[in-house]
């Protein structure tokens, strides 16, 4: 995998841990290597697609905990 395909996954994977020095680093990164803008924002997009479906699945999740039990 090349270092700019790794950098995007990192962009991705900043907006899904909601962290944000990390994805302000790795977009100041991308942006150093060359990476387009255009790219950065799709990286941005999956991670948010990816945030919405986990925020989905615990949601389902924690209304049946208590459920279990």
């Amino acid at each position: 995998m090349n270092e700019q395909t790794k950098e995007l996954i990192a962009i991705g994977t900043s907006v899904g841990a909601h962290c944000q020095p990390c994805l302000a680093y790795h977009v100041n990164k991308a942006k150093e290597m060359g990476i387009a803008e255009d790219d950065i924002r799709e990286a941005i997009t999956i991670g948010h697609m990816v945030e919405k479906g986990a925020m989905s699945a615990m949601r389902e999740f924690s209304q049946g905990v208590l459920e279990n039990e």
